[in-house]
């Protein structure tokens, strides 16, 4: 398991350089050859949706998200635990209710072509679904860890 998150971070890195690439050319042609390429525009918003997405999906533990936990802070941990349990279900069942209307919107957005390089619009938007994927699953998972740290408390 360690493996595959390794190469699914190896994965993110590259898509990252990826843009740093096209950024750095973009801004070379633009501005040192005074020619301007449309096609680093288009690509360099495709690749931050795409690490955006993948960054959400496999990088970031949901400890390094940003909550509001002043007041669950407040409650003995066995209440904490519950709180968490419970926010992880909600999470994840928010993702999975947007799942089945995101993948309809996406597989129509297929017909839809970027406007310089002709690049599918299911291709552009595909990391959202994967993205909630892995919010479900994650949720699942953290929320099966916090519900056995329930059991463990007095």
């Amino acid at each position: 398991m360690l493996i595959l998150k390794r190469w699914l971070e190896h994965i993110g890195g590259l898509l990252f350089l990826a843009l740093f690439v096209v950024f750095i050319l973009q801004i070379g042609a633009r501005f040192l050859f005074n020619q301007p390429l449309p096609w680093t525009d288009e690509l360099a918003v495709v690749l931050y949706v795409w690490v955006i997405f993948w960054a959400c999906a496999f990088m970031v533990p949901a400890t390094a998200h940003v909550s509001v936990d002043v007041l669950v802070n407040r409650f003995p941990p066995s209440i904490r635990a519950g709180l968490h349990t419970l926010g992880q279900l909600m999470l994840g069942g928010l993702a999975l209710w947007a799942l089945p209307a995101s993948w309809d919107y996406v597989w129509f957005m297929r017909r839809e072509a970027t406007a310089v390089m002709g690049l599918p619009l299911f291709w552009v938007f595909l990391p959202l679904l994967v993205a909630l994927v892995m919010l479900v699953l994650k949720a699942i998972h953290n929320a099966w860890q916090l519900a056995q740290t329930l059991r463990s408390l007095p």
